[in-house]
C-alpha cells in the first residue's frame, strides 16, 4: 500500500515538473510574445524567463522586432499620359507595436503589398512616363509617407520604400534606344568638332608661337652680328691707334736718339731730303719746298760723291772743296 502512495507520488511530481517545463517560456533577443489569457489580451512578453499558467494562458503571437523586407512583383500602373508600366519595389519595414501588429489588421504583410499597389498607382497616375523614369527618389519618399502613416495603426513603421525597377511597353522603350541612340551621336559630332576646333587652335597658336620664336631669333642675330662688328670696328681702331702710337713712339725715339748723338749739319740734311721724298711720296697736291733746297742739294751732292769716292779706290785721293757757312767753296 504505501509502494503504491509512493509511487503515485513520484508520478504527480513529475506531472507537475513536466507541466512547470512547458510552461516555461524564454524569448529570444529581437523577439516579442503576445500573451492572452482566457482569450483575451493579457500582455507581450519581451526578451527574458517567463511562466505561463497552463491551460488559462496562452502565446497568441511570436512578433520578430528586427527589420524586414518585402520584395513585391511588378505592378502595372498607367502614367498620366495613358502609358502602363510595372514598377518593382522594395519595402523595409519594422514592428513596433507587436500587440496592434497581432490585433491591428488581419494578415498584415498581405494588407502592406495591397496598400503599396493602390499607393504607387496613384502616385504614377499624377506623373508623365518622362517624369516617372526620372523621379525616382520623389516616388520613394512619396510612397513612404502614405506608406508609414497608413500602416502606424497596425503597429508597422515603414523605413524606406525603394523602386527596384521601371519598365515601359517594348515599342517606347525601343524609341527610347533610338533616342538614346540619336544623343550619343549628336554628343559624339559635337565632341568631334570640339576637338577639331581645338586642335586646329593650338596648331595656330603652335604657329604664331614659331614665328615669334623665328623673328626673336633673327632680331638675336641681328643683334649679335651688330655687337660684333661693333667689337670688330672697336677692335680695328684700337689697333690702328696703337699701331700710330707706335709709329709716333718709333719716330719720337729716333729724333730723341738723334738729338742725343749731336748729329752735324750733313746728317740734318740728309733727314730732311728723307722727309721731303715721303711728303712728295704722299697725296698732298701741294708741296712747299723751303727756301734752303738748293743748298740742301748740294750738300746731299757732295756727300754722294764722297760715299762713292769711299766706295771707289780711284777716286780715293779726291777731296771735295770744303764749304763755307754759306754753302760756297773755300
Amino acid at each position: 500500500m504505501e509502494f503504491m502512495q509512493t509511487a503515485a507520488l513520484i508520478i504527480i511530481l513529475i506531472i507537475i515538473v513536466i507541466i512547470i517545463l512547458n510552461n516555461v517560456r524564454v524569448v529570444p533577443q529581437a523577439k516579442a510574445f503576445v500573451i492572452e489569457r482566457l482569450g483575451a489580451y493579457n500582455g507581450t512578453w519581451q526578451v527574458g524567463l517567463h511562466f505561463k499558467i497552463p491551460i488559462i494562458d496562452r502565446i497568441s503571437n511570436k512578433v520578430s522586432l528586427k527589420e524586414n523586407v518585402l520584395d513585391f512583383p511588378p505592378q502595372p500602373v498607367i502614367t498620366k499620359d495613358n502609358v502602363t508600366i510595372e514598377i518593382d519595389t522594395v519595402i523595409y519595414y519594422q514592428v513596433t507595436d507587436p500587440k496592434m501588429y497581432t490585433y491591428g489588421v488581419e494578415f498584415p504583410l498581405a494588407a502592406i503589398e495591397n496598400l503599396t499597389a493602390t499607393t504607387l498607382r496613384n502616385i504614377i497616375g499624377d506623373l508623365e512616363l518622362d517624369e516617372s523614369l526620372t523621379s525616382r527618389e520623389h516616388i520613394n519618399a512619396r510612397m513612404r509617407e502614405v506608406l508609414d502613416e497608413a500602416t502606424d495603426p497596425w503597429g508597422v513603421k515603414i523605413n524606406r520604400v525603394e523602386v527596384k525597377n521601371i519598365t515601359p511597353p517594348r515599342d517606347i522603350q525601343q524609341a527610347m534606344e533610338k533616342q538614346m541612340r540619336a544623343e550619343r551621336e549628336r554628343r559624339e559630332v559635337i565632341l568631334r568638332a570640339e576637338g577639331e576646333k581645338t586642335s586646329a587652335i593650338l596648331v595656330a597658336e603652335g604657329s604664331k608661337q614659331a614665328q615669334i620664336l623665328d623673328a626673336e631669333a633673327k632680331k638675336a642675330a641681328q643683334i649679335l652680328d651688330a655687337e660684333a662688328n661693333k667689337e670688330k670696328q672697336i677692335l680695328e681702331a684700337n689697333g690702328e691707334a696703337q699701331a700710330i702710337l707706335l709709329v709716333q713712339k718709333a719716330t719720337a725715339d729716333g729724333i730723341r736718339m738723334l738729338v742725343e748723338s749731336n748729329p752735324t749739319e750733313p746728317v740734318l740734311a740728309i733727314k730732311s731730303l728723307e722727309s721731303f721724298a715721303k711728303a712728295a711720296d704722299g697725296k698732298a697736291t701741294k708741296i712747299i719746298i723751303p727756301s734752303n733746297i738748293q743748298g740742301i742739294a748740294g750738300l746731299a751732292t757732295s756727300i754722294a760723291e764722297l760715299v762713292g769716292t769711299s766706295d771707289n779706290p780711284a777716286r780715293a785721293g779726291y777731296r771735295s772743296p770744303k764749304l763755307n757757312d754759306d754753302g760756297t767753296g773755300a
